[in-house]
């Protein structure tokens, strides 16, 4: 049996691994269709999954977009579910989850050796309480509200997929191929996961803890006007005197209540503020094809070691790692890095 739960997989005398998703009226169809075609394209190179989906009550859905979603029956008719999968929907963090899909996410996790959810469809399982006590993860923009909706889950906001025990789950949409990749190496073995992440050209795999995006951009907007000018001012110009000093000067405030403003509205410090959105620009600059020592003169970091060591805090990955990976086809990837670059591992 593979970790994690599932159906014994490796042997074509195995029995196949049946994902059976949990659809309802306003889901996201990438939900459900990103993690469906990995699990798809692996049974193209020796995988045994099968794939059904399913409602609360056997009717077929109406996607996000509109389209109808073709059901294979209700929960209460599943059988042999190696994972449960609850996709999300728009709705899910700001209306009430009905009591018929939080029970029919129960049944259908009882019934399965591991549960998943992707991006928003964590707020079903938690409605249902089945991430009480446990480590999750959801869209970054819908952290705070299911940590604050949902006390006794764990939340953490930056990762692109948790396990805790036999529930996963994943950060937005395209996350939800992330964790189908890891699913699919947890019970097959490497060389199938990335034959699937070749196959549908995308990167094997983005691990769990990395960031989902960049640091700062799920801070709120700040409602004060002075601290409105200020972060307004740092995100202009990353590279410029952004001192507690210059800060306060800028927001007519002194140092220690601008202090007090960054800590009530965004949580942060003013360095830790600035830090990320300099990170921020780091990132744009890196997609852009700029070595990592030009990204961190240029954003106003200074050498390419204090950037390295901000990304690997705040980004979960080395300025090296995450170029290589995320890079952009606009220069050519041999004259992106340069010789001052930190050798990275």
């Amino acid at each position: 049996m593979g970790e994690g739960g599932g159906n014994p997989v490796g042997s074509p005398a195995a029995e196949p691994h049946r994902v059976t998703a949990l659809v309802f009226d306003g889901m996201k169809l990438l939900d459900l269709a990103g993690p469906f075609e990995v699990f798809a394209e692996a049974a193209r190179f020796g995988a045994r999954y099968e794939l059904e989906v399913r409602s609360s009550d056997g009717a077929a859905v109406r996607a996000s977009t509109g389209m109808r979603v073709p059901v294979d029956g209700d929960v209460d008719s599943a059988t042999d579910v190696g994972t449960a999968l609850v996709v999300g929907g728009d709705a899910l963090p700001t209306n009430p989850i009905s009591a018929e899909l939080t029970a029919a996410a129960t049944a259908l996790s009882r019934r399965a050796a591991r549960t998943a959810s992707v991006c928003t469809g964590a707020f079903v399982l938690a409605g249902a309480g089945l991430l009480d006590g446990r480590r999750a993860t959801t869209h970054w923009q819908h952290a705070r509200l299911l940590a604050a909706a949902f006390p006794r889950v764990r939340v953490e906001p930056d990762a692109i997929f948790v396990q805790d025990g036999t529930i996963f789950t994943s950060a937005g949409v395209s996350a939800g191929i992330d964790l189908a990749l890891a699913l699919v190496e947890r019970d097959h073995g490497e060389e199938i996961a990335r034959s699937v992440a070749q196959s549908l050209v995308v990167f094997l795999q983005r691990p769990g803890g990395q960031s989902q995006f960049s640091p700062s951009l799920a801070l709120p907007r700040p409602g004060t006007p002075a601290l409105r000018q200020v972060t307004d001012a740092v995100a202009a110009d990353p590279a410029g005197d952004h001192s507690v000093t210059a800060l306060a000067s800028r927001a007519h405030v002194s140092p220690r209540h601008l202090s007090r403003l960054f800590r009530q509205e965004l949580g942060s410090s003013p360095g830790k503020y600035v830090e990320g959105v300099r990170v921020d620009a780091a990132i744009r600059l890196l997609h852009a094809g700029q070595s990592v020592t030009a990204c961190a003169q240029q954003v106003g970091i200074g050498s390419p070691e204090t950037l390295r060591r901000m990304f690997l805090a705040r980004v979960g990955v080395s300025p090296r790692a995450y170029q290589q990976r995320f890079r952009t086809t606009a220069r050519d990837p041999a004259t992106v890095l340069d010789d001052e670059d930190p050798v990275e591992p």
